[in-house]
């Protein structure tokens, strides 16, 4: 890559990290607190990646949807949040991009308060020049309008681009005129992520950086 700082946004839950231990057990421990039956943890990775409490609507009705954010946040904010693991080969990529002067970003729909204490901890903070998340009454949960607000805070110069691993990362970046790569080792098939539109999609981390080279021609990323 050249010296045009490219400007690249991460999803976190499915793209940097796998968050299913952590998601699905808040979940299952939310559901039994309302006395209801858990579907089996592979019937609740849908809810991995888009707005939680629209998830949580589905499960359990609009109107007990706000209940079961709160237990699932009892039991996140404790032990669900470290119930994670970083996905083999992403350090290693977000450090090459960091020598190769990329700005990386975070642009997830998770709470930034969550958001932040897992860049953190897994130390993959040292590569991103902020991270993006919502608010917890669920302000910019919307990856469209989280994504609108990055780009207005920080003006890159360069076009922009989204990788993460779930429909709404690649509509919310066609919505932001941003091309996207999208990824099929998180939680969104294949499928998904081509009927979304995504401009590329890679099957591993590794994959990224030869992705990334291939959207040059488009937008001004350069070897």
């Amino acid at each position: 890559m050249d010296r045009t700082n490219p400007v690249i946004f991460f999803d976190l839950d499915g793209t940097l990290t796998d968050p299913q231990t952590g998601i699905v057990g808040s979940i299952r421990y939310a559901l039994d607190k309302l006395g209801l039956n858990a579907p089996q943890d592979d019937d609740l990775t849908w809810c991995i990646g888009p707005p939680l409490l629209e998830s949580l609507s589905q499960i359990v009705g609009k109107e007990l949807a706000p209940l079961a954010l709160k237990h699932y946040r009892d039991r996140f904010s404790d032990i669900g949040w470290q119930e994670n693991h970083v996905y083999p080969g992403i350090p290693e990529v977000l450090r090459q991009l960091t020598d190769a002067d990329a700005q990386l970003y975070v642009a997830t729909s998770k709470p930034l308060v969550f958001a932040e204490r897992i860049v953190k901890h897994f130390d993959l903070d040292r590569y991103f020049l902020r991270i993006f998340g919502s608010q917890l009454d669920g302000t910019l949960s919307h990856k469209a309008e989280l994504l609108r607000f990055a780009l207005d805070e920080i003006m890159p110069k360069e076009t922009a681009v989204m990788i993460g691993d779930r429909m709404h990362d690649v509509v919310g970046a066609k919505s932001n005129q941003m091309r996207s790569i999208g990824v099929t080792y998180g939680y969104g098939s294949r499928e998904e992520l081509e009927n979304a539109g995504a401009d590329r999609l890679i099957d591993a981390p590794e994959e990224l950086l030869s992705a990334l080279c291939e959207s040059a021609a488009k937008n001004r990323f350069n070897e």
